[in-house]
């Protein structure tokens, strides 16, 4: 048996050389998590609903000439008057090999569709470390990261008529 490269994109019996592009997952994983329950056991005997704040951030990293790391960055926080509920910090990524995709089409597949296929499975790290914390699971809302990718290539955009800074789209680190 011949040991198959994970970076290999193409399916079996497929020619690897073939022109039409390829993406696959390679890998997802928890990079960071942390979990804090400052208040424990205060926190429980507690009435006031919290404030909940959610916000998220994409980074992206360049491994190899075919392969990217995309990490998507939750943090979540809970507070009220009475102090701190819990704060989560959360990094899932995922490793991504593309081959053959036109570079104009690269960010958009690295901002927009890596991210939406790690989210379910960040967002049932973010239930479950909270639940575990000893609070009600975290659901996390889906998140367009469509729409706001595009709100980003228009600000840029934007930016660059103006004569700020010229950039025509997010950058891909």
């Amino acid at each position: 048996m011949a040991a198959s490269d994970p970076t290999d994109l193409a399916p079996n019996g497929a020619d690897a050389a073939s022109d039409a592009p390829q993406v696959a997952a390679l890998a997802q994983y928890v990079k960071d998590l942390s979990v804090e329950n400052p208040s424990a056991p205060q926190v429980f005997q507690w009435n006031e609903q919290p404030q909940l704040d959610v916000q998220f951030n994409i980074a992206v990293n360049k491994i190899a000439d075919e392969v990217h790391e995309v990490v998507l960055k939750i943090d979540a926080s809970a507070r009220s008057a009475q102090g701190v509920h819990f704060v989560l910090d959360l990094s899932y990524a995922g490793i991504f090999g593309l081959r053959n995709l036109p570079e104009e089409q690269l960010p958009a597949f690295l901002l927009v569709e890596a991210p939406r296929l790690l989210f379910p499975f960040a967002r049932q790290v973010v239930a479950s470390s909270i639940q575990d914390a000893g609070f009600p699971p975290l659901m996390l809302d889906p998140i367009d990261f469509a729409s706001i990718y595009m709100s980003q290539v228009d600000a840029a955009q934007q930016q660059a008529a103006t004569g700020d800074q010229p950039q025509a789209e997010p950058t891909i680190q």
